[in-house]
């Protein structure tokens, strides 16, 4: 499990503040893939090295009660002088394995025959990649967290590679960034939305996947316009009469002489986001200081 509390997370490039988090408090579930989807830019993998401790919110904190990958085939820890056998051992005894077993895993699985025991700086990328992956499926983790790197190398090992992680994740949980929907369809049961700042959170990832495509379009998900027919079904993401978007819970933190009062949770049936939730000129709900479960 990881929880995200009052997460918040901003940096200037070239002059301009760009906003990861905005006061996000979600948690991810336990033992379950979960595909995190957004812009390029949006932040994801900026908020998977939050996850991945390291790097640190400006405010908030992220809690766990597992263990935690680094993200999925990293190699830019590698020593490279030692070789490729002393950069696993080390490994091993950083995370408690066993050292023999997980050298004798890595060595067969990564296939770079005797340069496993030659130094890391002798390798081309492709073995470096070969490297780093077999280290990362080699220490058994609660939560993986993958950045577009899924599989490597040529074909054979490429399917090899999504083979052994596929085994994996039966076991375990992960965070998966990606811009293939196929794969994050075949990897992830649930699905995040990053977006300005804030997590929109699906229980299916085909949900997530039409609110990622209607924001790449520039437009809200039908089911946020409330402009749904009645009577368009499935393939719309709503069941008639309303929007298929369930709400169930929001925490909102409304204002009071410019301070912010103690949060109030809600609990709702679907129910039309725009009309709950119209333009606030009193500002008394605060978009920083608001999150929705959607279902």
């Amino acid at each position: 499990m990881i929880e995200l509390r009052n997460v918040s997370k901003s940096y200037v490039l070239n002059g301009t503040r760009k906003v990861v988090a905005r006061d996000l408090n979600f948690t991810f579930p336990s033992g379950e893939s979960v595909g995190l989807l957004g812009r390029n830019g949006a932040g994801k993998s900026s908020l998977l090295r939050m996850l991945a401790g390291t790097m640190l919110p400006d405010t908030g904190e992220i809690l766990s009660s597992g263990t935690i990958s680094w993200p999925v085939g990293f190699s830019g820890s590698f020593h490279p002088e030692l070789t490729g056998a002393q950069n696993v051992r080390f490994v091993a005894r950083l995370y408690g394995v066993d050292t023999e077993a997980m050298i004798a895993f890595v060595r067969d699985f990564a296939e770079i025959g005797q340069h496993f025991h030659l130094p890391v700086r002798s390798y081309s990328s492709g073995m470096r990649s070969r490297l780093a992956f077999g280290i990362s499926m080699a220490v058994p983790f609660d939560t993986y967290l993958i950045d577009e790197v899924t599989a490597v190398g040529d074909a054979a090992f490429s399917a090899k590679s999504n083979a052994i992680l596929r085994a994996r994740l039966e076991e375990s949980g992960a965070v998966i960034v990606s811009h293939s929907m196929p794969l994050l369809k075949k990897l992830c049961r649930s699905g995040a939305v990053l977006h300005d700042g804030q997590l929109f959170y699906y229980e299916r990832i085909e949900q997530a996947i039409r609110h990622h495509e209607s924001m790449m379009r520039g437009a809200l998900p039908r089911w946020m316009r409330g402009d749904l027919d009645e009577g368009e079904g499935e393939e719309a993401g709503a069941a008639a009469p309303g929007p298929r978007a369930r709400m169930t819970t929001a925490r909102c933190r409304p204002r009071r002489g410019g301070r912010s009062a103690r949060p109030r949770k809600y609990r709702a049936c679907p129910f039309d986001l725009q009309r709950h939730f119209p333009h606030d000129p009193a500002n008394r709900f605060h978009p920083s200081r608001t999150s929705i479960g959607l279902t």
